[in-house]
């Protein structure tokens, strides 16, 4: 059996920092919670981080990343490399699973427990089940509209990729670093 804490989308537009995250939380093909918030506002509002994964690993991963931004005087880029350093080489944190992304105002990561810290070209970073489709979306909605904002953008693709992933439902959670 596996719990799952889907999707996220973040995105870096326009000089403005969105991140969105859904509000189910699946168990096998049950639905066990559909108003979780998987976005968490760190260092007075510069920094947001969401998951995919188990909630309490994703958690554990959040005290880490914020003792790192304050270790390195608020470097995300810097702070999020230790942190999958740390991540990959520490045995009790190997077992962790989640992915998160994280973001501030010019940077956007994807950080996993096998030591990836990827920073897209384009600025968009989609985890969890229906991640592909609201990345997909995403970049569609920005395409064809590039004056939308970050946090426009955010939400609608989350609403698309809920209208096709079953793990990914439409209760919201959206937070903006203007």
């Amino acid at each position: 059996m596996q719990t799952r804490s889907t999707t996220i989308i973040g995105l870096i537009h326009k000089g403005q920092a969105a991140m969105a995250g859904d509000g189910q939380i699946t168990f096998d093909d049950t639905i066990l919670k559909a108003h979780s918030t998987k976005i968490r506002v760190m260092r007075d509002g510069d920094i947001l981080a969401g998951f995919a994964g188990a909630a309490a690993d994703a958690l554990a991963l959040y005290e880490l990343l914020e003792k790192k931004v304050d270790e390195y005087s608020g470097n995300l880029t810097r702070a999020t490399v230790e942190l999958a350093k740390e991540w990959r080489m520490d045995k009790a944190l190997q077992k962790l699973e989640a992915v998160i992304a994280i973001t501030d105002k010019e940077h956007i990561f994807l950080v996993s427990g096998t030591g990836d810290v990827i920073e897209p070209d384009d600025g968009i970073i989609a985890i969890g089940s229906g991640g592909s489709y609201a990345l997909a979306a995403a970049r569609a909605l920005l395409y064809a509209n590039p004056r939308m904002t970050a946090e426009n953008v955010a939400r609608k693709a989350l609403e698309i990729a809920a209208d096709i992933c079953i793990y990914t439902n439409n209760q919201i959670t959206v937070e903006t670093i203007k």
